[in-house]
């Protein structure tokens, strides 16, 4: 069997201790500003995948957005059902939201990779960040990608997104601190109670979920302004969205995560969630609730194997 044969492993977790293992990202190029770099910022040049339900590839939409990159990087939607050949493409007719793969017209996103690597063992995962000039997969790390869109592209965006950062030097040494535990804790914490596949692995994991949730509504109860550093909008505000406006449709019933609510429990984190979605567009316009809740309940078969998907709460998120 050739590994293009291969099923994709992404929704198969189980270990003998029961305990869910996430695997780094393989690609790790970086885009520049210099000229001279391997992957110069060149408008048009670069192409952004992602699935709207996806945490990961959420960020790196809600960044493009942000930075007014939307005429830089073109973009574009997996379906967002998840089987065993991984990420699928799909026309907006079949599934609003998603598209068909616009520059090779594969059928799944794990084609990408092979295109790169014929002999590629690892996982299929978006976001993808694809250099339309060379043909190559440029980097498939979250962390890293937004990044790059914070400043690599500066020289060929209008005056006004150029001032704009999201990791102010100030802040930097606080914002990767907080990013540390809230990463362990919270966005990765949320799989690791919902794959656990044994009791000690869940409840270990799920308690240190609302320790953490239980500190940031008091970070948030003490900020000086919406945002978990006062008044600026940072980055440890962009990677701690995507999570938060998961859990309570699909983190509490479907990974188990339910300790307590968002909107019920955490007021001063709920009121941040509502300020980001309600008043700021990138926020909000790259959420898409229905490509969230399907994914989630009718990919992970192991979880849920009737694929049902739960009608509440209602509604996804409150109005302000």
């Amino acid at each position: 069997m050739s590994n293009k044969d291969k099923v994709d492993d992404i929704t198969k977790w189980a270990s003998e201790d029961g305990e869910f293992r996430r695997k780094p990202s393989v690609f790790r190029n970086w885009i520049s500003h210099d000229p001279d770099a391997e992957f110069p910022a060149e408008k048009g040049r670069y192409h952004l995948y992602i699935s709207w339900a996806c945490p990961w590839a959420h960020r790196t939409a809600i960044v493009r957005k942000l930075k007014g990159l939307e005429d830089i990087i073109s973009f574009s939607a997996v379906d967002w059902y998840l089987g065993d050949l991984g990420w699928k493409f799909s026309s907006p007719e079949e599934t609003p939201g998603a598209n068909l793969d616009p520059l090779f017209n594969y059928s799944h996103l794990r084609e990408l990779y092979f295109r790169v690597n014929p002999d590629y063992e690892g996982r299929f995962t978006v976001p993808v960040l694809w250099d339309k000039k060379t043909n190559s997969l440029v980097n498939n790390e979250s962390s890293e990608i937004i990044r790059m869109l914070y400043t690599e592209f500066d020289d060929l965006i209008d005056e006004k997104y150029k001032s704009v950062t999201f990791l102010p030097d100030d802040l930097k040494a606080e914002i990767d601190e907080m990013n540390e535990w809230v990463y362990d804790t919270i966005n990765n914490g949320v799989y690791k109670s919902g794959f656990a596949t044994k009791q000690e692995a869940y409840e270990s994991h799920v308690i240190k979920v609302f320790e953490s949730l239980d500190k940031l509504e008091a970070i948030l109860g003490k900020s000086a302004g919406p945002y978990l550093f006062g008044d600026r909008l940072t980055e440890a505000d962009i990677r701690l969205y995507p999570t938060i406006v998961r859990f309570d449709p699909v983190y509490v019933q479907h990974f188990k995560c339910n300790i307590g609510t968002i909107r019920y429990n955490y007021p001063n984190i709920n009121k941040w969630l509502k300020h980001l979605y309600w008043d700021i567009p990138a926020f909000k316009d790259t959420t898409n609730f229905e490509h969230i809740k399907k994914h989630y309940t009718k990919s992970h078969k192991q979880i849920n194997p009737y694929s049902i998907t739960p009608l509440g709460p209602i509604p996804d998120i409150e109005p302000k």
